[in-house]
């Protein structure tokens, strides 16, 4: 009996590998999958929850990761710990607030303007304070940012220590005034939405790369001809940014600002163990930490009440502590080593 043809054989290979490729199942991005499912939920979110009350804690949720994000930026990325950027997050405020009640400016270009000054600003606190390190930086950021409180409290045309209050007569869009709480969240989604990209962004340019050189290796990311002033200081400039815009949608939410609101030092902490509860360096663990703190923080003012005053910084030091100590890696990292354990298992069960 004669072989097949090498013609022959070479057609039915080809057929095969043909045939395998089309019968290949497709790989399912279950990231990319999630990432849209969430997206659905939150924008779906809000119709499903009638009372103002929980409509409001959705919205300080998302305020709350926005400026954890922010923060993301410069502690996590680039590893600079600061502890006073509620002075941004102020500067963002008063800034659009007085050009609003003195100059009648926009509240979109007032918080634009807010976010230059809050640029402007930290490049003259960082270039002094970046040649700090560890805990010395840390110390500095907290010292500048009550002095620019004590500024605040006691500069009459910013209202001094009685505030500001942004008066209702126009509302809409134009205006960021709205009588519910409906147009606030998506305002607040659209902020952290910008804010995640921006990190997404950073974290695959060049920036990225170097942020966490001046991280983990500083004096080799030195020696390689990266300037460590620099890039700190172009890291806290888009911190310091994002910070001041949700600085400026706090202050159209509320109508009011003083400086105990926008520029206290329990604020800065909120917005660095936001990202610390989190996962530091991670794109979502703001957004899972913000989720976590603020329900712990709402918990516990409506189980103490007017008597429980200060309970939110205890819970802080409590939640600082155990992460520090147990989870350094925060809820992502717990989540990932979840989710890994699972799988092992899955595999150690599959029949052979």
């Amino acid at each position: 009996m004669k072989p097949p043809p090498k013609d022959s054989l070479d057609m039915d290979a080809i057929t095969l590998n043909a045939g395998s490729r089309t019968q290949a199942p497709k790989r399912i991005d279950w990231k990319l999958a999630l990432a849209a499912l969430g997206c659905i939920a939150l924008l779906a979110l809000p119709l499903a929850v009638e009372s103002p009350s929980h409509q409001n804690v959705l919205i300080l949720i998302l305020m709350a990761a926005q400026l954890g994000v922010a923060w993301n930026i410069l502690g996590g990325y680039a590893g600079q710990v600061s502890l006073g950027h509620a002075a941004f997050f102020g500067i963002g405020a008063y800034t659009s607030t007085m050009l609003l009640l003195t100059y009648g400016v926009n509240p979109w270009l007032g918080a634009l303007s807010g976010g230059v000054v809050s640029v402007l600003i930290g490049t003259v606190i960082g270039w002094p304070t970046f040649r700090l390190k560890g805990h010395y930086f840390t110390m500095a950021t907290i010292a500048i940012a009550e002095l620019i409180q004590i500024l605040f409290n006691n500069w009459e045309p910013a209202g001094a220590a009685v505030g500001l209050t942004i008066p209702m007569d126009k509302q809409g869009i134009a205006t960021l005034i709205f009588s519910s709480k409906l147009p606030y969240y998506y305002l607040a989604l659209g902020l952290l939405a910008i804010s995640l990209a921006v990190n997404y962004w950073i974290s695959r340019s060049h920036l990225g790369y170097y942020f966490r050189a001046i991280k983990d290796e500083p004096d080799a990311a030195r020696s390689l001809g990266v300037s460590l002033t620099r890039y700190k200081l172009v890291a806290l400039g888009f911190s310091s940014f994002l910070a001041a815009l949700g600085g400026s949608l706090y202050a159209q939410k509320e109508l009011y600002i003083d400086p105990n609101s926008v520029l206290h030092t329990g604020l800065s902490i909120k917005m660095a163990l936001v990202s610390i509860l989190g996962g530091v360096g991670t794109l979502f663990g703001p957004v899972v930490g913000a989720a976590a703190l603020t329900l712990i923080e709402e918990g516990s003012r409506i189980a103490f009440g007017g008597t429980g005053r200060g309970t939110d910084l205890i819970v802080y030091a409590v939640i600082i502590i155990a992460i520090a100590v147990y989870k350094p890696s925060g809820l992502m990292g717990w989540g990932k080593e979840v989710v890994a354990s699972l799988l092992r298992r899955g595999n150690k069960g599959e029949p052979k």
